[in-house]
């Protein structure tokens, strides 16, 4: 669900959202705003096409620049609901409709990318950044401020070593100046290309802080983790390729391989699936019979399971053959419930069931999971049971 909202699109796409920017980005629709700015040709549409648009890298090479405001609405499913803002290079706000009040009081983060590859203007970038993280701050103390040094390409090892000092001294620059003016501004430093996984990460990292149910998915991912014997968990946005959510354990980080086992289940299912007017209707083939259980030659088993429109879980697992798999898909079961249960702000608690006992631990999916009173009468909940 993308409405594209300039002028100039909106007459392309047959009239598909709000008539003007204006109204689109002064809409009181709940959707948390990310605002791309940066030099021209840094890579911000680029970005955008390629992680909520499906855009082949490659094909960004022959993208126009932008030459006015894009609004980009998404609505993946009930946590993704975005509103994505692409700015013109170097845009100065001068514009009196586009107030600062109306661009930053909302909720939301100011992603500013920086060209890494453009090392002549990297003071004029940062210079730029920091005019936009002053007027931004001053409007909107709270506003989260994320820099993407950007074009960090895979191939880059050959000078690997040149791109991270030119890295660290754009941080340090950033980091020195915020603190010589006395602003209370802590950015989150991200290295990225569209060439691998590492934007669609960092998107994670920026999306996740905008969920407001996002330590809730976690605890229930936690919980999962504990009770099923899995290494790591994740809740991904099938359609963005972002995940939303991962629980708390320190291990490996296995985003491509679930990135890839999406592509596979998709893949497979677009081959497959034989309503061809279903097809016609949805984005991708993605449904609630669609799921994987994957062997890697590492020991591990990939499974994934839908859990909710276009949102999927996906677990890393030792390959035990002692595994109860009843069990196990019972507990899949439980989470799928438990996200229903958030999505409808249910305070019901939801019980999984250990692999080394009878005893059950008790996940709740209501907003006081933290409180003492509701985590006591969870556990006397499971007591009595």
């Amino acid at each position: 669900d993308i409405w594209l909202c300039d002028m100039q699109q909106y007459e392309e796409f047959g009239g598909i959202g709000y008539e003007t920017v204006e109204q689109s980005l002064a809409a009181e629709d709940g959707r948390a705003r990310l605002m791309l700015l940066g030099a021209k040709r840094s890579g911000k549409t680029s970005i955008i096409r390629v992680v909520f648009q499906k855009m082949s890298p490659h094909e960004t090479l022959f993208l126009d620049p932008t030459s006015s405001i894009g609004v980009t609405d998404i609505s993946n499913n009930a946590f993704v609901q975005l509103k994505i803002v692409d700015f013109p290079g170097g845009y100065d706000f001068g514009d009196k409709k586009m107030t600062p009040e109306l661009l930053f009081k909302r909720d939301g983060a100011i992603i500013f990318v920086i060209d890494q590859q453009d090392g002549q203007d990297d003071l004029t970038a940062v210079e730029h950044f920091l005019d936009v993280a002053r007027l931004a701050h001053s409007v909107n103390p709270k506003l989260a401020i994320d820099v993407l040094i950007h074009k960090v390409e895979p191939e880059a090892e050959a000078y690997h070593d040149d791109v991270l000092e030119r890295v660290r001294q754009i941080r340090q620059v950033i980091v020195e100046q915020l603190t010589e003016e006395r602003l209370d501004i802590n950015p989150t430093f991200h290295l990225t290309s569209i060439y691998d996984h590492t934007v669609f990460e960092a998107f994670s990292k920026i999306v996740q802080k905008r969920i407001p149910q996002m330590n809730q998915l976690e605890k229930l991912l936690s919980g999962l983790v504990i009770n099923c014997r899995v290494e790591k968990a994740y809740v991904f946005d099938v359609i963005s390729k972002i995940y939303i959510a991962t629980d708390n354990s320190e291990m490996d980080n296995f985003y491509e391989l679930c990135s890839d086992a999406i592509d596979v289940v998709i893949d497979v299912s677009r081959i497959y699936s034989g309503d061809q007017k279903k097809k016609e209707a949805t984005p991708i083939p993605y449904d609630k019979k669609s799921r994987a259980v994957i062997k890697m030659e590492n020991n591990y088993v990939l499974h994934l399971r839908e859990v909710d429109n276009y949102l999927a879980l996906v677990c890393f697992m030792k390959d035990d053959k002692r595994m109860n798999k009843g069990l196990l898909e019972y507990n899949f079961a439980c989470f799928k419930k438990a996200v229903a249960d958030i999505k409808a702000r249910s305070k019901a608690p939801i019980r999984f069931k250990s692999h080394r006992g009878s005893n059950s631990n008790t996940v709740t999916s209501s907003r006081n999971m933290n409180s003492g009173t509701g985590q006591e009468a969870s556990l006397k909940e499971t007591k009595q049971r």
